[in-house]
């Protein structure tokens, strides 16, 4: 009699055989999956910091001294706010325009009295906003103005933990205009 058939243990060898050789690329696949979307999550924050980061910086780098008292002190350039988590100004339109900190972790302007405006996404969580020094910041010594700005952000809420990326970035901006006596 011929045997055509396989035993149970060639069976069994073939299919461990085929699992290992499926495995190993599956495993490969995921793991290059994870790192994909780390990534895209990264390029999302740092789009998004760097957007808000720009528009402040252009903003602040523009303001005018207010020598009328209107918007902030009287010849005083910048102005903290909201106990330390707003900066406010006159901008280069004579408008007050102001940067802050929101309870709901975002990034927030005011222009005059209108209503705030996001300026960061709610996917964004920022974790701390500072801005200083307020040494140069009045009329009364010969330092250009200037302010420097820390910003830490998480990245998108709904992800989790371990593909949240953070960043932290300092940049110091000076005004442009001189800050002269006339």
């Amino acid at each position: 009699m011929v045997n055509r058939g396989y035993t149970l243990i060639e069976i069994l060898v073939a299919v461990g055989i085929f699992t290992v050789v499926i495995a190993a690329p599956t495993g490969f696949l995921v793991s290059s999956l994870k790192g994909q979307q780390k990534a895209l999550s990264s390029q999302e924050l740092v789009d998004g910091v760097s957007f808000s980061l720009e528009y402040m910086s252009r903003a602040i780098r523009m303001a005018k001294k207010d020598l009328a008292g209107f918007c902030i002190t009287k010849d005083m350039n910048y102005e903290t706010t909201r106990g330390g988590k707003g900066i406010k100004f006159k901008n280069y339109e004579g408008v007050c325009h102001e940067f802050f900190w929101d309870t709901d972790n975002t990034l927030k302007e005011v222009k005059d009295t209108g209503f705030p405006v996001a300026l960061t996404s709610n996917d964004l969580e920022v974790v701390s906003f500072k801005f200083g020094p307020d040494g140069s910041w009045d009329q009364n010594d010969n330092e250009q103005p200037q302010i420097t700005l820390f910003l830490e952000v998480k990245g998108i809420k709904s992800q989790k933990p371990e593909l949240q990326p953070q960043i932290k970035i300092q940049t110091t901006i000076s005004q442009r205009n001189l800050d002269v006596t006339y």
